[in-house]
């Protein structure tokens, strides 16, 4: 039985339109009795038949009372998320393994207020909620797992309402176009940086740090420039470090995924990539982290060295996608 449902909501999802914004209408907003709903219903009925088997005025005009004000109830609820529109702001980029938010943008064009609107992810159970004032907005958050690395679909979300009396679920499916690039997971004790490589040209003395990895960087001199100075490392370690511009001419640190994924295919033959694409992603943030100029090697596919937020981002999406 749990199949066959996962099937119909497999095929009805596929059915839905893909887009960022969508308003709710008659065609894609849905009611049902909740579990009070109907209790509700068979008080109603019990109420009846004793009114009529024992000929009750005052349970005549309860049973009718109860029953308009289930009536008003239904219209009222549906109407709470009738008209509304929803957009989606698109998502960024994130980490394997991390929660992605997702922030949405609700719009109330009526005069009235809408209370009690619920989001969240198909499925997941974890609901945000909000109250939309008459012409207004309103912007709710909520998130989901990013399980694997990539360019990912945001998953189908649902929006639903049981105001004001909480015997009818009013709710919408909504499947949103846009995509978010996750990065695969850094490594968590990644090994030491490699060593630099020789520029190509350059001189052949070129040699590596007896440590086996690339710094660029030595113990501040008096005299040296402030430009040099690494004050990312020195806020961190509390020890003013300056580039070596000789050694900088020297060698260039390459991040080579064919390099890593040799190394590691005898220990774990089937996720040797997954793996080394971790391992270079924990390098590129430390590169980074150090105020290194570094380049990334995957494939045929080449970034020059550099170093920034711009580069950064340029190789964390290129490990996404390789």
């Amino acid at each position: 039985m749990g199949l066959v449902r996962q099937r119909f909501q497999a095929w009805w999802q596929a059915r839905l339109p893909l887009k960022d914004s969508t308003t709710l209408t008659q065609r894609n907003v849905y009611i049902l009795p909740t579990r009070p709903g109907f209790m509700l219903g068979l008080t109603l009925l019990v109420l009846l038949v004793a009114s009529i088997n024992y000929q009750l005025n005052l349970g005549y005009l309860l049973t009718f009372m109860l029953t308009g004000a289930a009536i008003i109830g239904v219209h009222v609820c549906h109407g709470t998320l009738s008209g509304l529109t929803m957009h989606l702001i698109a998502p960024d980029a994130h980490f394997a393994g991390a929660s992605v938010p997702l922030g949405i943008q609700l719009n109330n064009p009526s005069k009235r207020n809408r209370y009690g609107i619920g989001l969240a992810v198909l499925g997941s159970g974890h609901w945000s909620w909000t109250d939309v004032g008459p012409q207004g907005s309103a912007k709710v958050q909520i998130s989901f797992p990013a399980t694997g690395r990539g360019l990912q679909p945001v998953p189908a979300l649902t929006a639903e309402t049981r105001f004001p009396l909480g015997t009818f679920r009013v709710w919408t499916v909504w499947r949103p176009a846009s995509k978010v690039l996750v990065y695969p997971a850094p490594e968590l004790n990644p090994p030491p940086l490699p060593p630099g490589e020789p520029r190509s040209g350059g001189a052949q003395t070129a040699q590596r740090h007896t440590t086996g990895e690339f710094d660029g960087v030595r113990a501040y001199r008096r005299g040296d420039p402030l430009k040099l100075v690494v004050w990312k490392k020195a806020a961190k370690s509390d020890e003013l470090v300056s580039r070596d511009a000789q050694q900088a001419q020297r060698l260039e640190l390459w991040l080579d995924l064919g390099a890593v994924e040799s190394q590691l295919r005898s220990r774990a033959a089937g996720a040797a990539r997954e793996l080394a694409l971790s391992r270079l992603c924990a390098w590129v943030l430390q590169a980074e982290t150090r105020g290194l100029r570094y380049g990334l090697r995957l494939g045929s596919h080449e970034l020059a060295p550099d170093s920034g937020p711009a580069h950064q981002k340029n190789c964390l999406q290129a490990l996404a996608l390789a």
